[in-house]
């Protein structure tokens, strides 16, 4: 349960529903029509959402979420950055989404630096020491590189770039919310207009054309001024920067050791697969590599024993 994104593992297989959490309470609404699919009682839930925003507190968020869950899932169990699961709401239960989907990918891939670019986030685990992941905060995760602050859908552009090279020239981009990352990959090919699953900043068009206008304004212009050839720019500049933090950070990763192969999941596997490169793990696993860490909590519950939906 992320702070955009609700991703559901089950015998069906994988579902992925943009779920701002800061836009009200839509979790539940989902979670209801999803149990009216099945009559399990019993969910293993693991988070990132209580970080959203609308909470004061990270606490907050997860007292909110697990109230939540239990309304729909009375036995539901909830995993944490210790490796544990839990029956109510802790401070471990912050962000232990990575750790589940690491837990689970050690067993088969010990020497790999795992890789999972979602819509916000990049993950980057060297899975070789479970233990040393243990109890590691998101803070703690980005100042080990372990944490890249950049997604294939809703990253700012400005975020990333401070300026663009246009026509030659070196050119300071507006700090606003003009464009992101899922215009820029629109546009570029790495994913379609149905793949643009949150808001666009300006509520407009998810089309090539409304992607292009909002990459124009990241410069103050309009599309008639740069042409598609400048927005294009933009585009291809953004991502490669993209690109260099995640490399950035993968060549840290290995520096911890044994590490033989990159592996890499969730919605901008492909992406990473082609320019990294890695070996994408949505062939030996299909769709529910989108869904990473809502597969990898429901094969570790399965594994710990107990009463879980199978």
């Amino acid at each position: 349960m992320g702070g955009a994104n609700l991703k559901l593992v089950g015998g069906s297989g994988a579902t992925v529903h943009y779920c701002p959490l800061w836009e009200g309470d839509s979790l539940g609404d989902l979670l209801r029509g999803y149990r009216k699919q099945h009559n399990d009682t019993a969910a293993a839930i693991v988070m990132s959402g209580e970080l959203a925003d609308c909470f004061p507190s990270r606490m907050d968020g997860i007292r909110w979420i697990v109230e939540t869950v239990r309304g729909v899932y009375p036995d539901a169990r909830f995993y944490g950055t210790d490796g544990k699961f839990h029956d109510g709401a802790v401070p471990q239960l912050a962000a232990a989404n990575w750790l589940a989907a690491a837990d689970w990918l050690r067993e088969e891939y010990p020497h790999a630096v795992w890789v999972d670019m979602g819509s916000t986030t990049t993950d980057v685990v060297p899975l070789g020491n479970f233990e040393g992941l243990r109890g590691l905060t998101d803070l703690l995760r980005l100042q080990r590189g372990y944490l890249v602050y950049t997604g294939l859908l809703r990253t700012p552009v400005a975020m990333q770039l401070s300026t663009v090279t246009l026509q030659g020239r070196p050119t300071p981009v507006a700090a606003e919310h003009f464009a992101i990352a899922a215009d820029a990959h629109l546009v570029l090919g790495n994913i379609t207009s149905e793949g643009y699953t949150c808001d666009a900043p300006d509520r407009g068009e998810k089309t090539v054309e409304g992607a292009l206008r909002r990459l124009s304004r990241v410069v103050c212009a309009d599309l008639d001024e740069i042409r598609a050839a400048g927005a294009h720019e933009v585009a291809r500049q953004f991502r490669d920067a993209q690109l260099h933090a995640i490399r950035r950070a993968v060549a840290a990763a290995k520096k911890t050791g044994g590490i033989r192969e990159v592996i890499a999941s969730g919605i901008g596997s492909g992406l990473l697969a082609q320019e990294l490169p890695a070996a994408d793990l949505r062939e030996p696993l299909g769709p529910v590599a989108d869904a990473l860490p809502a597969h990898a909590v429901r094969e570790v519950a399965l594994r710990t024993g107990g009463s879980w939906p199978r």
